[in-house]
């Protein structure tokens, strides 16, 4: 297993699954930016949007690239 899924794996899951509610009219993914219809995933730190877990994994992993990048930078 490569760093940035290790990363993903060790880091707690802090979501809501949301089924049944819709948010504002005007909510999109922050990762795909399909709209948000009526279930989807709120991250609880953040309050961020996603459409679905896949969207959520990618966007968790590509903060895990981001922090290992600027580690090897410094």
């Amino acid at each position: 297993m490569n760093l940035p899924d290790q990363l993903v794996l060790e880091r707690r899951m802090r979501f809501a699954l949301v089924n049944g509610r819709s948010p504002r009219p005007d909510s999109f993914c922050v990762m795909c930016e399909a709209r948000i219809g009526a279930s989807y995933l709120r991250e609880v730190a953040t309050q961020l949007l996603y459409c679905d877990q896949n969207c959520y994994a990618g966007h968790c992993k590509s903060a895990a690239l981001a922090l290992i990048a600027e580690a090897k930078a410094s």
